[in-house]
């Protein structure tokens, strides 16, 4: 019996329409508890590759006939060998197309509404990853905001629908994933934007994103207002879009708000995080759609695959929005950091220009789940 590559799209479609699958990882222990291929639906069974080379017999009877199996391993080879031996053994299993890199990679386009002028706003869901890159498109011109490296998508996704690229901007400069901003202004021709606060050591030519800046995407009235609001970074900067998507970058989440330590700052910015949740996002209007830069568990995902909520129901429901002691707001977003996220300095100093690892170098950076919430 052969056995079939399932791509990381086919995987995602699982995700959003929330199907059962079953999932026999063989990666080593400490990488599977680490990061995994998440799905509402799904069940798990992580036994190392090492431990299956004598055969597959053993765990036959942990492994299900009634539902979708997946083998999935770092790259794909071990997945391969795996599941053609449990296909001797009579099991229709599949093995995840290019293992774990790829699903790292894999960008998913959901539009997330239309605009008052005739244009749409699309979210690309990074799904092995929790990255949310925007493009906003007006009158045949788009802006990209928070790409990732994986430039070419956004390039072919604005040429099927007709697009030129014209502003790129990054909310902040990222220290989780490698920005695809400079490379892609550099291909089109586009203005690349980077707060300035953020950006005193990168080694290339950028527009200043200040409070004021009001940038035109296409000849309609659509707009995107720069919000100076601090504390991931100190340049972290919010975009209110058409008056009714705030691109709020990693300041606030769908159910967490922003670290404020991979500068080393967090004592110093857990007051500028705090002013910019409790008084700067208070003054916008609650009827705001939340479009954040990450998501952190799968429970954030809405039925269409969309990461999205209204401001005023986080303000309800969003912990790190709730809290009115300013000593306990402290103690939360100091004491409940998650592990800094891998080669966060090496990402950082990519994004500022300093460094230029080749892609296999860029992959190994990224590898591993974002880290960019307090807990």
């Amino acid at each position: 019996m052969t056995v079939k590559a399932m791509n990381p799209n086919a995987v995602t479609k699982k995700v959003i329409n929330k199907e059962p699958l079953f999932i026999l990882d063989v990666r080593n222990e400490t990488d599977f508890n680490d990061w995994k291929i998440e799905g509402e639906n799904f069940t798990y069974l992580n036994i190392p590759y090492f431990d299956l080379l004598d055969g597959v017999e053993g765990i036959m009877n942990q492994i299900p006939t009634d539902r979708e199996v997946l083998v999935v391993c770092a790259k794909e080879g071990s997945s391969i060998m795996v599941a053609e031996m449990l296909s001797e053994e009579g099991l229709n299993v599949s093995y995840l197309a290019g293992g774990m890199k790829a699903w790292s990679e894999h960008l998913e386009p959901v539009k997330v509404g239309d605009l008052k002028d005739g244009g749409e706003i699309y979210q690309f869901v990074r799904i092995g990853k929790g990255c949310l890159s925007y493009m906003v498109v007006s009158n045949g011109e788009a802006a990209i905001i928070d790409s990732t490296r994986m430039t070419k998508v956004y390039l072919d996704f604005a040429s099927k629908i007709g697009a030129k690229i014209t502003h790129v901007f990054d909310t902040h400069l990222h220290a989780d994933h490698i920005s695809g901003g400079r490379m892609i202004a550099e291909t089109t021709g586009a203005t690349y934007w980077l707060p300035p606060k953020d950006a005193e050591e990168v080694t290339f030519a950028y527009e200043p994103l200040e409070g004021g800046n009001v940038v035109a995407i296409g000849n309609t009235s659509i707009d995107i207002h720069a919000i100076y609001s601090p504390g991931h970074t100190i340049g972290s900067t919010s975009f209110v879009v058409d008056d009714k998507y705030l691109l709020s970058g990693d300041i606030l989440f769908i159910d967490s708000i922003g670290r404020p330590d991979l500068a080393g700052m967090a004592e110093d910015w857990v007051a500028d995080l705090r002013e910019s949740l409790y008084t700067r996002y208070k003054n916008l209007s609650e009827d705001l759609v939340v479009l954040p830069a990450h998501f952190m568990i799968i429970d954030e995902l809405n039925e269409d695959g969309s990461v999205a909520e209204k401001l005023g129901t986080l303000f309800a429901k969003n912990h790190g929005l709730n809290i009115e002691d300013e000593n306990e707001f402290r103690k939360l977003v100091t004491e409940n950091l998650p592990p800094q996220p891998n080669a966060y300095q090496e990402i950082r100093q990519t994004n500022m220009g300093k460094i230029t690892p080749d892609e296999e170098q860029q992959r190994e950076m990224e590898i591993g789940p974002n880290r960019c919430a307090v807990r």
